[in-house]
Formats: C-alpha cells, structure tokens, sequence
C-alpha cells in the first residue's frame, strides 16, 4: 500500500478521500489555489501544495503543476476525484511518465470510455443499445449542424470530455443549434480543457440509471448494484438514490449485465459507472448512454446500501492487489438517499451565489460529505457544490422521512443555497412514489417562484433588531430601547428588503413588558422572542401563542434568517431604496446580471437596434453559462459590460431604451 497520496482536487470530494486515506494510515497531500488557501481540504491534509491562481486552468487543470506538486512531496500516487483532471487520458499518462501510479483506469481506457464518442463507439461494437445521435471525433459546428437533422428534435448538445451537466445544451428548434454550439463548446474548454461536442436525441421522460462496476488488474470485473440520478436541474443531478426504485427486474439485470460487460471489454481497473438511459414511460427500452471512468460525486448511496468504501477499493486495485469481494458479497441493504446542497438561489431559478457563510450547522444523525466550514468565502471560480447530505434507512420512505428531517436540521446562511428546493422535492408525492424523470424538477415549477419569508420569520427578525439597539449592559434607564415615553409606548419600525420582488414593514411596539408586532399595517399580534441553547442565535419565535424556531443573524446591514432548511436574505432599507426597486422606466431598461461572475460574450454595441430576448451578454459562475437578454425591443444606448471583467449580482450590464421597431 501507498504511504503518501496527493488529491488533485478540492471542496467535498477532496475531503471525502482524505478521511479514506487517514483511515488507512496513508498520508495526504492537498493541492489549492490561490482562492483555497484557507479551504477546508487544506486544513485537513497532512501536506498541501500551492499549485497557482484561482482560474482552474492555471492550477486544477494544469497537469505539470500537479506532478511537480507529487514529486515535490514524494508521494507515490494521485487520486484525481471526480471533475478536473479525473478522466483525462494525458493526465494519467503523465502521472505514468513520471512514475507515480495514477488511482484509475489505464489511459487507454479512459481515453475509449472517458470520452464518450469513444465509449459508443466501443459498446455499438458489443451490439449493445446507444441513445440514438451523432457522435464523430473532430467534428465541427458546420457538420454536427448538418447530422442534427437526421438525430431529429429536440436533440441535445454533450461534451465529449467531463460530466456534471457542464456544457450541456437542449435544443427544441434547428434555429437554436449555432448559438448553442458556440456556448457549449466554450464552457466546455473552460470545465474540461476539450471543447469536442456530441448530439444525441433528448428523450424528455427519461430516467437517469447508473451501474456501479469495479475491476482489478487480475481481470475480475464485479457490480456493486444501481443508482437513480434522476432528479436534476440544468442536466446536473441534486437528488439520487440506491438502489434504483420501480425497475422491473429484467430490465435491473439486463442494465447489471451489460455494464459488466462493457467494463470487462475495456479490461476495466478500479471504480466506474456506466450510465443509461431508461424510458420512464417504457422501462424496456433502454440504452447506454457513457461510462465515467471516475469516482461519482454520488457514490455514497452505493457506499451505504453494500457497506463498501469505494475510495479504499480504489487504492487497493491500484496498489495491485486483488479485489477483497466477489459478486455474491454484495448485498444491498436498506435504502439510502443523497442530496447536494449547492450555492445557488433556489428562489431564484438556481442562480449561482457566492459570500460568505456566516452561519453552517449540519446535523450529525446522516452522513454529510463537506468541504466547507463556517466562515469560508464561497466564490465564483469553482462548482457550486458545498457539501452532500446522505441518509440510510430499512425501506425508501423512510430514508425519504430521515433526509427531510435532516434538511430541516441543516442551517445555511450567508449564501443562498437551494436547501428548499430539495426539501420540497424529497416532500413531493410524484417522487415519494417513485415516478422519477430528468424533467420533472422543471415540471414542479420549482426554484421559479420566490418563497417569501413569513410572520414568524419576518417579525423574529424585527425583534433582534429592536433588541439589538440596546446594549448587552445598559448603564441607565435611558440606553434601554424599548420606546419609552409619558403615556404611550413608541413604536420601533423597520423595513425589509429582500431582492426585487419582495419588502415588508414592521412596526414594534411595547408596554415595558410584552411586545406587539403589525405586518405591513396589519392588526397587531402578540409576539415574543427567546434564546434556544446551545446553538448560536437560534431563536424560539412566538406570535399569538404559535412558536417556531427562527434563527436570526445580524451581519451588516443584512438580516440573515433561517428557519427548517429555508433561508432568506433581508436588508434594511435605506435612503432611496425604494426607488431601486420600483418598475420605473429606467429601471426596466437596465439590463442586471442575475448572478457574481465573469463577462465571457459581449453580443451587441451601442446604438445597435434588438429584439426582445436578443442575447447582449454572456456571463459565468461556477462553470454556468447565463445570457442576459433585451428586455424588450428597442436600442442599445449603454454598455458596461466588458469581456474578462468580474461583475457583482444585480450589477447594470446594458440599457436597452424602448423604441418602435419598423414594421
């Protein structure tokens, strides 16, 4: 066995193998960049290595940093995780070159199964069923728009390289198809360094199915059972489960058998998955879809239902040892579900987010895979993943009931995150009984409509406010800002903004003894408020005798609120305030970046006349690609978007000023 390992990766997953190795008694090594000095895979690690700045490419993503970074530390093998560097077949035969054991496949292999035009190539060869497309290696834009019409509508658009949903396009209309390429193909290069793109045919009531296989050098191929990744968002999974539920049992075994096939062809070494795509409306018509010659963020379900660490399972094959288990070792035990919870808006159509994480508390009854700590800055440079929830129960519903409890547990602020979203879907009566599909998280409407705060919410944070004008230890009568005043009590009144579309106002009032909140002019209610220990300013919230527990944060100007897996961020208005948010005239002109991040496209120039829905801008977060369009038709009269600068959220990109457009 190895005795040092580098992990050419961050965040969750970096975490996750290093608690492996430790358990093992095998030292660790972290690579960071410049924006993870402080990360918590660093913290963790034995070693670390600074390997360059924040921009993947120059540090993630460059193979020659990374093995300078082995051999500078002696250690003796790299475990590259799952994204970056994972399935890329230089990266593996540089790691040979050098002399240091890549955990993983061979590069031959990844470079037939890693790249999925490769990998179609090889399972058509098997006779075994492909999702119906175009897949040819070089091919560029004038021929995959020439093959998009025999792959048929609506089509969609897949890097060859890499995963997690990165690059991926839907395409409803041939007219859709060149603006499409270009993007995908640009966030493509920036997520995987191959910007080499695919069609296939979209099936819209698809289940995702993935086979779990694992191999030695000794030829034994194995299944460690299946997985439905079918809950997604922007064609990135947020909710999976093992095994999967509601196959039947000719189709689980065909899957089973084929995947051990497919491994067994390409004399597989070490954990993969081989995934496919099964009709949700016909389980009998199924096919391959690719192998990911990796790690899967996903990987924990598999873990919880058959008792195997995966990760030890990885460095022992690639150590040279023999598999431990044969296939009848394999038991599947129970039901485990996992979410990801992921810095992005769930209010908000998932839009990336970033800040500071002023407050994290995570329940320790479920397994969490994390790579964040209270206090750490979230940024833009990287995946939104901050960390995975995963929970394991005797049957389905009740690994469904102990997720939504530990959600509910989970206290996220700072950063806006999409812990709603998941607790409305694991709720959900479609997914409880297990008629699952890729589109149905778009189909529930979910992360479309902003879920306000309520009273409860809403007056706890007026409360701490007005208690926060006195101090911890008045020194007179007069410090104390209860309101009063000979005859009767003032009032104390705030009001709440929390983006665009939502603001309140909040009028506290006292007699000295018990407090009176009134909403946005409403009747006043009989509130209260009081401290719940030991955690951290977690409130008991009393309004009319109801109590909900609210916690409440005073950062800044900010008031971050959490209650039950929700969060929200308010902001106290101030002066002109109002008028930012108002539907005025100019304010519809001006054209907002919904999200932090990088201007990558500048579409249009100044007097140019658009469209509505004309594409002005491009900008990414978090390796998502977001195109700001016209408001409505008219000219372009600014422009303050520049490619390669950083934006703020909200911050004015464009103005588009209304005309009328000649007939």
């Amino acid at each position: 066995m190895f005795t040092k390992v580098l992990v050419a990766n961050r965040g969750e997953i970096a975490v996750r193998i290093m608690r492996t190795l430790r358990d093992m008694n095998v030292s660790s090594v972290a690579v960071f960049s410049e924006a993870d000095r402080n990360a918590e895979h660093v913290a963790v690690a034995d070693e670390s290595v600074l390997i360059g700045p924040a921009d993947a490419a120059r540090s993630y993503l460059d193979i020659s940093r990374v093995i300078k970074a082995a051999q500078h530390t002696g250690a003796q093998a790299i475990h590259p995780g799952y994204g970056f560097l994972s399935e890329n077949a230089d990266f593996a035969t540089a790691c040979a070159a050098a002399g240091i054991v890549f955990i993983g496949p061979s590069a031959q292999t990844i470079a037939s199964m890693g790249d999925k035009i490769e990998a179609k190539r090889a399972v058509l060869a098997l006779g075994l069923p492909v999702v119906p497309g175009f897949s040819e290696a070089g091919a560029d834009d004038t021929r995959l728009i020439e093959e998009a019409k025999n792959v048929g509508l609506p089509l969609i658009i897949k890097p060859s390289a890499g995963g997690g949903g990165k690059g991926m396009r839907v395409v409803y209309s041939l007219n859709e198809l060149p603006a499409a390429l270009v993007s995908a193909r640009r966030e493509a290069m920036s997520s995987f360094g191959d910007d080499s793109l695919l069609l296939e045919r979209f099936i819209e009531t698809a289940r995702h199915i993935e086979v779990q296989v694992i191999g030695d050098t000794f030829g034994t191929v194995i299944n460690a059972s299946d997985r439905d990744c079918s809950l997604q968002r922007r064609h990135q999974k947020v909710v999976e489960e093992a095994p999967a539920p509601n196959l039947p049992d000719n189709v689980r075994a065909s899957m089973l058998n084929a995947a051990v096939e497919i491994a067994r062809s390409v004399s597989y070494t070490g954990v993969g998955t081989v995934e496919f795509v099964v009709d949700a409306l016909n389980p009998l018509d199924h096919f391959f879809l690719e192998m990911n010659t990796r790690l899967q963020v996903e990987h924990p379900v598999t873990e919880m239902v058959t008792g195997l660490d995966l990760v030890e399972l990885q460095l022992r094959i690639s150590a040279g040892e023999p598999l431990p288990i044969t296939q009848s070792d394999v038991r599947v035990t129970g039901h485990a579900v996992e979410v990801r919870v992921y810095a992005e808006d769930g209010n908000h159509n998932f839009m990336p987010s970033s800040g500071r994480l002023v407050q994290y508390s995570v329940p320790d009854n479920v397994r969490v895979d994390s790579g964040v700590r209270q206090d750490d800055v979230i940024g833009t440079n990287y995946d939104p993943l901050l960390f995975k929830v995963i929970a394991h129960a005797d049957t389905r519903d009740e690994a469904f009931i102990r997720m939504d409890t530990a959600l509910q547990n989970c206290v996220v602020l700072g950063v806006a995150n999409n812990i709603s979203v998941l607790r409305a879907l694991v709720q959900d009566s479609q997914v409880r009984s297990a008629d699952l599909n890729t589109g149905l998280i778009e189909s529930l409407g979910l992360g479309q409509t902003p879920v306000h705060p309520g009273h409860h919410e809403i007056i706890g944070a007026a409360l701490v406010l007005t208690n926060s004008l006195t101090p911890i230890r008045p020194t007179t009568a007069w410090a104390i800002a209860d309101g009063w005043r000979v005859g009767q009590h003032a009032e104390t009144s705030w009001t709440l903004i929390s983006g665009p579309d939502f603001r309140t106002h909040v009028a506290i009032s006292s007699d000295g003894s018990s407090f009176w909140a009134s909403v946005d002019g409403g009747k006043p209610v009989h509130c209260s408020i009081m401290p719940r220990p030991p955690r951290k300013d977690c409130f008991s919230v009393v309004v009319d005798e109801f109590a909900k527990e609210v916690t409440v944060v005073l950062d800044g100007s900010r008031v971050l609120v959490g209650t039950a897996g929700s969060s929200w961020e308010l902001n106290r208005a101030s002066e002109g305030t109002h008028d930012d948010f108002t539907s005025g005239e100019r304010s519809l002109d001006h054209v907002r970046s919904p999200m932090p991040g990088t201007v990558v496209v500048v579409e249009v120039k100044v007097g140019e006349t658009v469209t509505k829905g004309t594409v002005l801008a491009v900008v990414e977060a978090m390796k998502m690609e977001y195109s700001l369009t016209a408001p409505h038709d008219g000219i372009v009269v600014a422009i303050t978007a520049q490619v390669g600068s950083s934006v703020a959220k909200d911050a004015v990109l464009a103005e588009v000023s209304p005309k009328k457009m000649d007939p």
